[in-house]
């Protein structure tokens, strides 16, 4: 069932075809209620790129008139503000009913790629508020809108983000910051939580009609396998757990740490979700832990492989009722197993510029795993020199990163033996595999100080480095370098 309303954007020149799937499913699903005003809001930064994707006039975005619609002052005509239950696992502990507690959602709008929900983040209490406020501070929302934006031009599946705008209204958390919106984009903000929400409340109805919506709209291939003895359910499960899969592997290749991998921030689509406590990682450490209030290091780089299965078992758990079958849904979970390491390796044959199979491969990678946590490298500027050296340029920039030359000689010998002959064909690959420019911590640190004195120029230098991260972008090449000796005191935690 879906609801469509066309209506006119005054100032727009077109009509906005929006459309309520997520609404047709029923009051038991969501609350409707309109944003909070943010008192005398301004732009901050706007994303042209999906404004023109969404059918969008990136100058009416960017106007007062634009601003006031995606911060919730104005209601855009036809749009139905709505804000979601859900529950979910954090931190390993049941938290019982969570929610949208600051995100209201407007509807969808059609693109290339399907149509697109539009969430305003930051937009005021809700319901499912619990003890929060319903804002987002400039600071969490800059940082959500450049990474949502990186992972993106990384290939990485994601949410996005349309805009970010700002206020003078002050806003309480480790100490006195700003309000912000970041208005968010994504075929469904439907997450494991969702279903976990209605399992444990008893809703075997409400349950069934959400994984029947989720199958329709997004997996419809799960009505027509011969997997699982027909079991479309057993089938969504199996779907989205490779989903997870290859999310997490490309996570683990890139050095990306997710910070709070709770069930109600795992998204139903695989998609890369609820950008809170990230980090990229700067030195390479397989055990670096990001968020700072994660104090039993549960979300780890290295762990985040295995909480994933974790959350997936919960979400199989959740489905249960409508699967029927406890051997079919573990057999739907054993997909993640073999899925993990087939897309993990993948990547990093990608990463090396290696084609084919080999029975050397694993020693090759796991080779250069380990001595780059016994240096501490910094991995980002690792690859990138490698790829670079592959395409010709000396092995000595790769060479010097390493204290352990011997070390890196003698793999160097090994990873030579296996390269392809036409080396700058793997090399030019590799540059394409490697990026340049990650969402450092200390990237979107100095993009925040910059905005909170009213300067939102380094947002916008940010984005668009970002939106092309494999491209050498001349003149900014201090932005792809090591970061300076203060990031290492940058802390982030949950709060936003």
């Amino acid at each position: 069932m879906t609801d469509t309303a066309v209506a006119e954007a005054p100032g727009l020149g077109l009509q906005l075809p929006w459309q309520h799937s997520f609404a047709g499913l029923g009051p038991a699903f969501y609350t409707e209620l309109e944003p909070a005003p943010l008192p005398a809001p301004h732009l901050v930064s706007c994303n042209a790129r999906l404004a023109a994707e969404l059918g969008l006039d990136p100058e009416w975005v960017a106007s007062q008139e634009g601003v006031a619609a995606f911060t919730g002052n104005r209601l855009l005509p036809g749009s139905r503000p709505l804000a979601s239950v859900y529950s979910g696992h954090q931190f390993g502990v049941w938290a019982g009913q969570l929610g949208d507690g600051r995100a209201i959602l407007l509807g969808e709008l059609p693109s290339a790629g399907g149509p697109q929900e539009l969430q305003l983040k930051g937009s005021g209490l809700t319901p499912y508020s619990r003890m929060g406020d319903g804002r987002a501070v400039l600071r969490s929302s800059i940082r959500e809108y450049l990474c949502s934006e990186a992972m993106h031009g990384l290939g990485i599946p994601t949410t996005r983000a349309l805009c970010v705008a700002g206020s003078d209204q002050p806003v309480r958390r480790e100490e006195i910051e700003t309000a912000a919106v970041v208005t968010r984009v994504a075929p469904s903000f439907i997450r494991f939580g969702h279903f976990e929400h209605f399992f444990a409340s008893g809703q075997q109805a409400e349950l069934r009609k959400l994984a029947d919506y989720v199958i329709d709209r997004f997996y419809p291939q799960c009505r027509t396998t011969p997997r699982f003895n027909g079991n479309a359910y057993a089938a969504l499960l199996e779907q989205v757990s490779e989903r997870t899969a290859a999310l997490v592997a490309q996570w683990q290749a890139v050095g990306f740490c997710h910070g709070v991998m709770n069930t109600d921030n795992m998204s139903i689509l695989g998609l890369t979700i609820d950008y809170g406590p990230f980090q990229f990682l700067d030195a390479f450490d397989p055990g670096h832990i990001c968020n700072h209030s994660d104090d039993r290091g549960r979300y780890a780089y290295n762990r985040q492989p295995n909480v994933a299965y974790w959350n997936l078992f919960c979400l199989g758990q959740a489905l249960l009722p409508l699967i029927d079958d406890q051997e079919l849904a573990l057999a739907a979970l054993e997909s993640y197993k073999a899925a993990f390491p087939r897309e993990l390796e993948a990547r990093m044959l990608a990463k090396l510029g290696l084609t084919g199979a080999d029975a050397g491969d694993r020693e090759v990678i796991e080779g250069i795993l380990q001595l780059l946590a016994k240096d501490k490298v910094d991995y980002t500027i690792f690859w990138r020199r490698l790829a670079r050296h592959v395409a010709g340029e000396p092995a000595e920039t790769v060479r010097d990163m390493f204290l352990d030359r011997q070390g890196f000689d003698a793999w160097l010998r090994l990873y030579d033996a296996r390269l392809p002959a036409d080396r700058g064909g793997a090399g030019r690959a590799m540059l394409r595999a490697n990026p340049q420019f990650v969402l450092r911590n200390w990237l979107a640190e100095s993009a925040i100080r910059q905005a909170k004195l009213g300067d939102f120029s380094g947002v916008d230098e940010l984005l668009a480095l970002l939106q092309a991260p494999y491209d050498d972008h001349p003149g900014h090449e201090a932005l792809g370098g090591f970061p300076p000796d203060w990031a290492s005191q940058i802390e982030i935690s949950c709060s936003s």
